[in-house]
């Protein structure tokens, strides 16, 4: 993300993604004294205002219905959705468990864990 708010990378953002995100920070932020947990939020969406983020809708739920055979955990077919939908140049993320090289495969995406993208992007600067 600060790539992103460098202006080096543009960060395609689905919606589906950024409310995932948001709603497991409130759940993070419901253990944490009310001093640390209104600050993390705010600094969660200033964050997301300073990558300035080309932001994907959610997908149609047909299509999501439509092609859940892409991947196997449900709840990442919106996900998988949003990125065909924007085709990034990269899908960055940890979740190697259900976007697999398989998924990629099916997708035509690049799937890459953030370390990965790293280093193939350290890779051309060499």
């Amino acid at each position: 993300m600060s790539l992103c708010a460098a202006k080096v990378c543009r960060l395609v953002l689905a919606e589906v993604v950024r409310d995932e995100v948001e709603e497991n920070l409130l759940l993070h932020a419901e253990r944490l004294p009310a001093l640390d947990a209104d600050p993390l939020i705010e600094d969660y969406r200033r964050l997301i205002k300073l990558t300035n983020p080309e932001i994907i809708p959610y997908p149609d739920k047909d299509l999501v219905r439509l092609n859940r055979h892409l991947i196997r955990h449900a709840a990442d077919v919106p996900v998988l959705l949003s990125a065909m939908a924007s085709t990034p140049d990269w899908l960055l993320t940890h979740n190697t468990k259900h976007f697999t090289h398989a998924v990629a495969q099916r997708t035509s995406l690049r799937i890459a864990t953030p370390g990965e993208f790293f280093r193939a992007l350290s890779a051309l600067f060499r």
